[in-house]
């Protein structure tokens, strides 16, 4: 009797039961620390460095929106890089 295959993997191997139960018992018998660290990240924005982020909004006016775009655009930053230096700057000189 043939096993139920329920996928591929990216190297087109068969995910059959057999494969889930395998990986599950490797899971249950846990990773050493760093183990899984030396595989490749996935799609996402990468981090911006070590300490945990948040993200929160900002409503602008349409106008200064086109000004924060073309100062980006300008600099070759994104928009929340360009908020974030306007940021420090303003709170360093408070």
């Amino acid at each position: 009797m043939t096993e139920r295959i329920f996928g591929h993997t990216k190297s087109g191997v068969p995910v059959t039961e057999s494969t889930i139960e395998r990986l599950a018992d490797e899971a249950d018998r846990g990773y050493e620390p760093g183990q899984l660290q030396g595989r490749k990240r996935g799609r996402g924005r990468p981090p911006l460095g070590d300490r945990a982020k948040s993200v929160g909004s900002v409503r602008l006016e349409p106008d200064l929106r086109e000004e924060v775009l073309a100062a980006a655009k300008a600099e070759g930053v994104t928009v929340s890089e360009l908020v974030r230096r306007a940021l420090r700057k303003y709170l360093r000189s408070a």
